[in-house]
């Protein structure tokens, strides 16, 4: 809010001067010893006029305090032109008041669909699961508090060449024969027996036998054949052969697991899953019916021919006539159009399909262009094991989303004793948010936990001790104040700064930018805590009043992170 009041009153001071075109008004928060913004705008706006940068800012500066005197305390030339204006403490203290009840709504009537997490049946959640599931929450939660009306929806592949991998090694395992009752006895066994975390350590282990052979060479015609076989059963509605009923139970534990999963992440619930055994009949007829104008044959598959737009061809209609990821990807976006009209569609997935999205989109533009116009496609590095080996699922060698989160609950539990778990999640979270998007992340459980330095517990330990002094604070409900002390003012123009990094944090739907923020706004708070008394001093309701507004705004941007902001500790 203190940004935005600058840059209209910077503006207001050009028009007055004739310099209405000059439109490039940028400020800066800058050093308290000099002022609370800071603008390089006459040195910009002298280009418009005759005038050299210190002589406009001389005529912008008499404008801004003598139009202003209720809101401007000063405002000052340094250097060859730059303008440092500081606000008055009750304006100042009016803006904290305010601010989150008066947040931007850049997104206000707005609908939303945000896509992410997009797990696979009959596959592990690994560490990239666990990181894009808490990413896109936050990215959500950002539009939401931003005014959007947002429709959280899922994504994942229940067919395909790796269902089949593992059908295949459910199957050989329960008979070396193959025989397809025995296999669904055995299965049927494991689910009255087995929990439901080890039916997800089943599928995962079987998918990875099923990759080696089909590596291997010795089963790949027989895991072919059950790739088709699987599109057919959903084609025919098979719910009775013992091929299927292992598949429909198999696939119901994926499913049973990945809900129990979210909640234990304790993320918001999604609206809709979209399986590509729906999306796919779509995205083959679209492709199909666009074959010869959009998509091309190319021997018996159908391709899109990316060159011409300065991308790479990728096949969308395979050489068996089965629809591809991308046939696939493209029938997930006109479900989710047909579904909500929606006027922005994000996407978060892992870097590593940047540019298959690229041709996915690109081929849709050509018959859909406002759908492939309002789709923000986002992407995140990869999470890798300790000294940066890649992950994969196809190996086994993965780093498990149980993994992180019980590493994260060990370390916690010995840094502070058992009760540490409670705030283990909220630890991973804040890990994981406070990487800028797009970067590759190599978890820390010691870190993340620790009470010190910029993690979780470090902003939850402050929020927690703020409340505790409130609650021993006579805090009215309305307070007027007319003059702030040194370390007083510099909280409150801390909180002050929370309206314009929330802002930036949704334009760029960058939840690390808030988190940034969050730690810098900790860390001023504790400097003014450890060097101000507050109980049984003088200005006790004074400074009461400052630690609600910091409470009340580190917990609004701990709930957008999905971070607990606990009152004890």
């Amino acid at each position: 809010m203190v940004i935005e009041t600058a840059e209209r009153l910077i503006k207001q001071a050009l028009k007055e001067c004739g310099l209405s075109d000059v439109t490039d008004v940028i400020v800066n928060y800058t050093d308290p010893r000099f002022g609370d913004v800071s603008t390089n705008v006459a040195l910009a706006g002298s280009s418009h006029t005759q005038l050299a940068p210190r002589e406009l800012a001389v005529k912008l500066v008499e404008y801004i305090i003598s139009s202003n005197s209720d809101t401007v305390k000063s405002a000052e030339i340094a250097g060859p032109g730059f303008i440092n204006i500081t606000f008055t403490d009750e304006y100042l203290w009016s803006s904290v008041r305010e601010q989150i009840e008066k947040l931007p709504t850049p997104y206000k009537g707005q609908k939303v669909v945000s896509e992410y997490s997009d797990p696979n049946a009959f596959k592990a959640l690994h560490a990239g699961h666990l990181y894009t599931t808490i990413v896109g929450n936050t990215v959500s939660n950002l539009v939401e508090a931003a005014g959007g009306e947002v429709h959280r929806v899922n994504f994942g592949g229940d067919v395909g060449l790796h269902v089949a991998k593992a059908m295949w090694g459910i199957i050989s395992e329960a008979s070396a024969g193959l025989d397809e009752q025995i296999a669904f006895a055995h299965i049927e066994k494991l689910d009255k027996e087995l929990a439901l975390a080890k039916k997800a350590e089943f599928l995962a282990a079987h998918y990875v036998v099923g990759s080696k052979a089909y590596e291997a060479g010795d089963s790949t015609d027989v895991i072919v054949e059950y790739n088709k076989r699987i599109y057919a059963l959903h084609k025919d509605g098979d719910k009775d052969s013992a091929f299927a009923r292992i598949y429909w139970l198999c696939r119901s534990w994926s499913y049973e697991y990945f809900d129990y999963f979210y909640k234990e992440l304790k993320v918001k619930p999604f609206e809709k899953y979209y399986p590509e055994s729906q999306t796919a009949p779509l995205g083959l007829k679209v492709v199909n019916e666009n074959t010869g104008s959009v998509y091309e044959k190319n021997k018996d598959a159908v391709i899109f021919k990316g060159e011409d737009y300065g991308l790479h061809t990728r096949v969308f209609v395979n050489s068996e006539g089965l629809p591809t990821y991308e046939a696939k990807d493209v029938g997930l976006s006109l479900m989710k159009w047909q579904d909500y009209s929606f006027d922005t569609s994000i996407i978060i997935t892992s870097v590593e399909i940047k540019d298959y999205m690229r041709v996915v989109l690109k081929s849709i533009e050509q018959f859909e262009p406002k759908l492939a116009k309002r789709t923000k496609h986002l992407t995140h590095g990869n999470v890798k094991l300790q000294g940066g080996q890649k992950m994969s699922s196809r190996t086994g060698n993965v780093l498990l989303a149980k993994d992180v989160l019980g590493a994260a609950k060990k370390a916690a539990a010995a840094a502070s004793g058992e009760q540490g778990s409670d705030y283990s999640l909220d630890a991973v979270k804040y890990s994981f948010l406070n990487q800028r998007i797009g970067s590759d992340i190599i978890y820390s459980p010691e870190l993340s936990v620790a009470v010190t330095g910029n993690s979780g517990p470090y902003l939850q330990y402050a929020h927690a001790r703020a409340s505790s002094v409130i609650s021993k604070v006579q805090v009215p409900s309305e307070l007027e104040v007319t003059a702030f002390e040194d370390e007083e003012r510099l909280l409150v123009r801390k909180i002050s700064e929370y309206s314009t990094v929330f802002n930036n944090a949704v334009t760029e739907l960058a939840p690390h930018v808030l988190c940034g923020y969050l730690h810098e706004l900790v860390q001023v708070f504790n400097r003014f805590y450890d060097t101000n008394r507050v109980l049984k001093d003088p200005r006790a309701e004074i400074r009461g009043t400052i630690i609600q507004s910091f409470k009340n705004t580190l917990e609004h941007g701990l709930n957008i992170l999905g971070i607990q902001a606990p009152e004890r500790m």
